[in-house]
């Protein structure tokens, strides 16, 4: 097995999986970048220019081809793949009662069921480098607590929140960690996206809009290194995300009534 430590992204084509490839193969990693854009991936492993990048193309919500792609960068490496980062993911906003079918499952497909197929896939990877090894997703500030004109997305993100409690239970005794990140508004091209089909209100604007603060993306990577290296379970990033898990813990009367009162949803 090689010494050099090797980390497999999914969304490795831009945003955040692109920040913490950076990062990790700054310090040394060798990076598994896999994304369903090409182009991205490609420019990703560009701005690397070490050598140390194995590049695929891969669709999350295709449980055959996870097996693929981590059974290659297990080869590009000599063995090894000591963390697994389950980062894809798309946003939805909008009420529920303006997202389409294909929205509602385009959402569900990736963000919820390419990170159960994505823990399948990586545990006899992360079990075989254990213990130390690491199964890190992307959760969100709406996995903390649920956010009106967002329901789809909080709904996949509080499933993520799930899975990473309920494997780290399960996955204890094989010595892998499993841990989450909970960003809350990042600056990445997601912010430039529309909420949804019949919305011409960008994400940007509302986030703007409504005083929220948007987060370095470098400060997630830094996050995501911290995550991998630490004890905590759940790791929030930026000021929002923060905020929102005290309040929920502490003031969850008070959350629920200043979620009431700002329920314009998103996209409208």
């Amino acid at each position: 097995m090689s010494d050099r430590k090797a980390i497999f992204i999914t969304g490795g084509g831009s945003g955040i999986g692109r920040a913490v490839a950076l990062y990790f193969a700054e310090r040394g990693w060798f990076v598994g970048l896999s994304d369903i854009d090409k182009a991205g991936v490609q420019e990703t492993a560009e701005l690397i220019g070490n050598g140390f990048t194995y590049s695929h193309v891969l669709d999350v919500r295709d449980r055959a081809a996870w097996d693929e792609a981590l059974e290659a960068f297990s080869v590009a490496t000599g063995g090894r793949i000591d963390v697994v980062f389950n980062n894809a993911g798309i946003p939805l906003g909008g009420s529920l009662l303006e997202n389409s079918i294909e929205e509602i499952e385009r959402c569900l497909d990736i963000n919820l069921k390419g990170v159960l197929f994505g823990a399948q896939a990586a545990h006899p990877y992360l079990k075989k480098s254990a213990p130390g090894s690491c199964l890190l997703n992307t959760a969100s500030a709406a996995g903390i607590y649920g956010t009106p004109g967002a329901s789809v997305y909080s709904a996949t993100k509080f499933g993520v929140r799930a899975l990473t409690e309920s494997l780290d239970g399960e996955w204890a005794e094989d010595g892998i960690n499993v841990r989450s990140l909970m960003p809350g508004f990042i600056e990445t091209p997601l912010l430039d996206h529309n909420p949804n089909a019949r919305s011409n209100e960008g994400i940007r604007q509302r986030v703007t809009e409504a005083g929220l603060e948007i987060t370095p993306v470098r400060e997630v990577a830094a996050a995501a290194w911290s995550a991998v290296h630490g004890e905590k379970l759940h790791t929030t990033v930026g000021k929002t995300a923060k905020t929102m898990a005290f309040a929920a813990r502490w003031l969850p009367g008070r959350v629920r009534k200043q979620t009431r009162a700002s329920a314009r949803p998103m996209g409208r």
